[in-house]
């Protein structure tokens, strides 16, 4: 893993560092793999599923927590201790479990060597909760977050955003699950309880040592799911709510079962569908997150069938966790035809392009030709405005690996409707709510976004953080 000297070369504001992409960044920080990575017997560990967070206190319309931000060994490869960066000691962090109208105060304390700033992602939250990259916390200080949980359902996380440290810190561990509920999904009967699981996943690379290394995509051959590598899950005959998050920095996936059968994706980002898509493919880049739901009664007790990432390299295992199937149970669970309504979208006002490029001058990448300067404010607009934002990737389609040419776009603060995605229309699955839309080179895509709730200052970005790290990043604000 990177040292403290590695961390400071990485984030050391206007470097020649810096001002490299991504796959050069990363040789001049920590150099090319030298020796192949641990080999793992896949499928030899099951997959845990991450703790539900403990409260500390709770009142009328609380709940209160504490989290600790350290490093601990964790077993990430079967008979290999790993080095990781924590909330409370657990890769990933611990599910924290929202309601809709009750608040959710959490406590952080940064006991790492270095900034943290906690983003809940996907949250509409006043920008003194939001986890500004430059509103951070010291090492050995605290930072208490107030988070009014007013918005619908949805599958949200949490992570590190301190600015040049936040792909190193999500790398290495510092994410977790976020999922707020609501009557009206309650109200729907979908799989609950142990039925509903979450499903972390990312890639990684993993020396013969334990050590977890910090390097490209490409050279990145491990796949964890809830922080173990390649593990099975045994799940009952019935229906199971499967919430698909990519805590990767850079990677996107495209995922579905190894015998290509289908199933419902019912959520987005932002929350639950208007309807169930099926499916056989959820597409999800750095940052996204899909809830789908399988029936495994489908399957004979006995079998195994796998989650699989047909955008895998060739070099890699395609399959990513194994599903070994048990004896059917009562199942009182359903998917209606019905699931939300999304209110219809106001009358947009504004228009705005954005351009994601790589400036070969300055080898940055940028947005309108310009690298994040937090003294610049680089949209300006008014609380209730609905505006369309033209976002065009300008890079060149290069043969795989290629993740680092492709982009995604994040706004804070504000859920969107994708619009189209070079004119066509979007598909059922992206027509929701979302807050991270994947831009892959030579495409454009046109979100409408309506900046409501709170006045001040966000930042909207490409969550392939290690373009972020480089400037790939812009501040807006919204005045009264």
């Amino acid at each position: 893993m990177l040292n403290r000297r590695e961390i400071i070369k990485l984030g050391a504001l206007g470097s020649a560092v810096l001002a490299l992409p991504v796959d050069r960044v990363l040789r001049a920080t920590v150099g090319e793999p030298t020796a192949a990575p641990s080999v793992a017997t896949p499928f030899s560990v099951r997959m845990p599923i991450p703790a539900v967070l403990r409260r500390t206190g709770v009142t009328a319309n609380t709940d209160h927590y504490e989290i600790r931000i350290r490093e601990v060994q964790a077993e990430l490869v079967p008979g290999l201790l790993t080095t990781v960066r924590t909330y409370n000691g657990e890769f990933p962090g611990p599910t924290i479990r929202a309601f809709r109208g009750r608040r959710t105060i959490v406590r952080q304390v940064n006991e790492l060597g270095h900034n943290v700033a906690v983003h809940l992602h996907g949250g509409h939250v006043p920008p003194g909760e939001d986890g500004h990259p430059l509103d951070v916390i010291p090492p050995g200080g605290s930072r208490t977050y107030r988070y009014p949980n007013e918005q619908r359902a949805a599958s949200l996380w949490y992570h590190d955003h301190a600015h040049h440290h936040e792909a190193v810190n999500v790398y290495h561990g510092l994410s977790g699950a976020y999922l707020l509920s609501d009557p009206d999904e309650a109200r729907l009967r979908l799989p609950s309880g142990r039925y509903d699981v979450p499903l972390q996943i990312r890639d990684a690379r993993i020396e013969e040592d334990g050590t977890l290394t910090y390097t490209r995509a490409s050279a990145r051959p491990h796949m964890l799911v809830n922080g173990k590598e390649r593990p099975f899950f045994p799940v009952a005959g019935r229906k199971y709510r499967l919430r698909l998050f990519n805590h990767s920095i850079d990677r996107y996936l495209n995922l579905g079962l190894s015998d290509n059968s289908e199933f419902l994706q019912i959520a987005s980002d932002g929350g639950l569908l208007t309807a169930p898509v099926s499916t056989t493919a959820v597409k999800i880049s750095a940052g996204e997150r899909a809830d789908i739901v399988v029936d495994f009664s489908r399957f004979a007790p006995g079998a195994s069938v796998y989650l699989r990432n047909s955008d895998a390299l060739s070099t890699e295992n395609a399959d990513v966790l194994r599903f070994d199937i048990g004896a059917g149970v009562v199942d009182r669970s359903r998917v209606p035809a019905h699931l939300a309504d999304i209110p219809p979208l106001p009358v947009a006002t504004v228009s705005r392009s954005f351009v994601l490029d790589l400036d070969p001058e300055r080898n940055m990448h940028v947005i309108n030709g310009q690298g994040y300067d937090s003294a610049r404010v680089d949209v300006s607009t008014r609380l209730g405005t609905t505006e369309i934002w033209s976002i065009r990737n300008a890079e060149a389609a290069i043969p795989p690996p290629n993740f680092h040419v492709s982009h995604n776009f994040h706004t804070h603060l504000a859920q969107f409707r994708v619009l189209d995605r070079d004119g066509v229309p979007p598909g059922p699955a992206e027509a929701g709510l979302k807050d991270t839309v994947f831009v892959p080179p030579g495409s454009t895509v046109r979100i409408a976004v309506t900046w409501s709730g709170y006045t001040g200052q966000y930042v909207y970005h490409c969550h392939q953080l290690q373009h972020s790290v480089e400037s790939m990043m812009g501040t807006i604000e919204i005045t009264p």
